[in-house]
């Protein structure tokens, strides 16, 4: 089985907020480019938490009204063998240095982890270095949650980012 990889890091000296992922699925390998199925819900939760539009704007523009507001991403895993897009599947996980980059980001105040699985993995890695918070999944497999609900809880990251206008 082929392994997959994640993406670089999206930060800056600025970067308030780090939200992390598991690994991308397989829309957002394709795509290169984070949260790239369309079904995924990540930039329209952003969009609430940062009050401004993201969704129309093309990626690179996405990741530069993130950075502008104190957010940035990444991934736990750098690489794993993983069959489809379900977290569930990831076998033989190699981590990302998170704590490597915790040390660039002088601003950081919080970590956020979409999802279970990058909560589990991630908190292990992190330990009591910087606050986190567990998010519900912003994947389309995660429907426990309506959107509404999981905007409310992934609100409590808008006391990190700097809002912004139209």
């Amino acid at each position: 089985m082929t392994r997959k990889s994640g993406f670089p890091p999206v930060t800056d000296a600025n970067t308030r907020v780090l939200v992390l992922g598991s690994l991308p699925g397989e829309a957002s390998l394709a795509a290169a480019q984070y949260y790239g199925n369309p079904r995924n819900a990540f930039w329209r939760l952003m969009e609430t938490v940062l009050e401004t539009r993201l969704v129309p704007l093309a990626y690179e523009d996405r990741l530069a009204a993130l950075l502008s507001r104190g957010a940035g991403l990444w991934d736990v895993i750098a690489e794993a063998e993983r069959p489809g897009s379900l977290d569930a599947a990831i076998r033989d996980p190699a981590a990302n240095d998170l704590l490597a980059l915790i040390e660039t980001l002088p601003a950081l105040r919080l970590v956020a982890f979409n999802g279970g699985t990058a909560a589990k993995l991630g908190s292990r890695l992190i330990g009591d270095r910087v606050a986190t918070l567990a998010l519900p999944s912003s994947s389309p497999a995660h429907a426990a949650r309506s959107f509404e609900q999981k905007a409310e809880i992934w609100g409590q990251l808008k006391t990190f980012v700097i809002p912004g206008g139209a």
